[in-house]
């Protein structure tokens, strides 16, 4: 990987034709500003529309106006099995067997169906352990869920910090505190990226530590999934959630994705809320009483499938297993990794911002959080009035994300020169 980097525009666009994905750009539709592609850094928060998408949407509508509800069972894609067209591409993605993986709802009603059947607290193994700064809706679902259980969140719910002065936390700090609470833990429950920071957890050795004590352990994708490879089978992982919106292009509310080890998904006496389309495909439309789940994880499922919403995520899904996660995080490093210096020489020229994403590649994707000064969302606003599409997190956090399968390395150098601007007027 190339980390001598120039800061030029010339040299930005010979990496750019050096890139073999650089082709996969074309396959997205960039927001326009004053005639031109936005500079699109928030992939992380929304990924761009792939082309194939509006095209998957007809032929869905084309199946309904042809068959009605005999689409259920024609056509090239039944609508009765659509969950099964996402699973290989999805279990690839994530490291999995397509047994352990479905598609189906969002992702917070999965993590509540997750905790139904891995959060089972007793009087003395009860305590949810999570980092400190998790996306909200997992703070909520965790605290709701001792809540629901009759527990004091306070007690309950143990939120591990970094160490003063630090922004993110140490994977020993991580270890040592599970092993603190030791039998009192019933579940680690973890973000695979942390929204705010970017920092990539381990997850094997959380994995281990959970296992080692006791708990299950769970993770929340959201910011993973498509952006970091995984190998969720092989590292013991016992569930994981996945949206699908986020660098999964997948569009606005996409459907999430759930991972459950097979181990679980072949115990049917696992407590779980049943539904018609998690019942034993074979016997479903007997209608009989007696719940039966299907092996894997399609036995979580409730409901049947989203079909538009899914089609989309389905011609995503396929860029992906033309790219290959191997090659798109190689890029994904190299193009970080100049996104870094490229903040740092314009951060050197006077704005008051500190990169606070670990700099360390293996612990984080291709999202850099930037904790700005006094003037930041002054900043912020600048950069979008000049064409950029970035995020700002409260208080003070830009967060820059450069997505391998459609930024390039000219955006990244083009981002720095407006920085650069803005620092010159201030």
């Amino acid at each position: 990987m190339t980390t001598d980097f120039e800061n030029s525009l010339e040299y930005a666009r010979r990496l750019d034709q050096a890139d073999p994905l650089c082709h996969f750009r074309k396959q997205f539709i960039f927001p326009q500003h004053e005639g031109k592609d936005t500079l699109y850094f928030c992939g992380n928060s929304l990924g761009l529309q792939p082309v194939a998408v509006r095209q998957a949407l007809i032929a869905e509508l084309d199946q309904w106006a042809e068959f009605g509800v005999e689409g259920h069972f024609r056509g090239d894609k039944p609508w009765m099995y659509y969950h099964k067209f996402l699973a290989e591409s999805s279990a690839r993605l994530v490291g999995a067997s397509p047994e352990e993986v479905v598609v189906m709802n969002t992702l917070t009603t999965n993590l509540h169906l997750m905790m139904v059947s891995f959060y089972r607290p007793s009087k003395t193994r009860y305590k949810i352990l999570m980092e400190a700064g998790a996306f909200p809706s997992d703070q909520y679902a965790m605290e709701t869920q001792a809540i629901w259980h009759g527990f004091n969140p306070d007690d309950a719910v143990i939120e591990i910090e970094p160490r003063p002065g630090e922004d993110c936390l140490r994977t020993e700090d991580i270890i040592q505190v599970i092993h603190q609470h030791g039998e009192q833990v019933a579940i680690v429950m973890f973000s695979g990226v942390n929204y705010y920071t970017g920092q990539f957890f381990d997850i094997p050795a959380i994995t281990r530590a959970a296992h080692a004590v006791g708990a299950f352990a769970g993770f929340d994708l959201a910011h993973t999934a498509g952006n970091l490879p995984l190998q969720l089978h092989d590292w013991q992982v016992d569930f994981a959630v996945w949206c699908s919106y986020k660098y999964l292009n997948s569009g606005p509310g996409g459907p999430s994705g759930v991972f459950v080890h097979q181990k679980h998904g072949n115990a049917p006496e696992i407590p779980r809320f049943g539904g018609w389309w998690g019942h034993d495909e074979s016997e479903r439309f007997l209608m009989k009483k007696g719940f039966k789940p299907m092996p894997g994880a399609p036995g979580w499922q409730l409901s049947n499938a989203q079909i538009f919403s899914c089609a989309a995520h389905l011609a995503s899904l396929k860029i992906f297993d033309q790219a290959g996660m191997e090659a798109l995080r190689k890029k994904s490093m190299q193009l970080t990794a100049f996104l870094e210096f490229i903040l740092t020489s314009a951060g050197s020229h006077g704005h008051e911002f500190q990169i606070i994403t670990p700099a360390e590649p293996s612990a984080r994707g291709c999202q850099l959080s930037i904790l700005t000064g006094s003037s930041g969302k002054d900043l912020f606003e600048y950069l979008n009035q000049n064409g950029v599409i970035a995020d700002w997190r409260e208080p003070n956090v830009i967060r820059l994300a450069p997505v391998p399968l459609y930024n390039s390395f000219e955006d990244v150098w083009q981002l720095g020169k407006l920085i650069e601007a803005y620092n010159n007027r201030h």
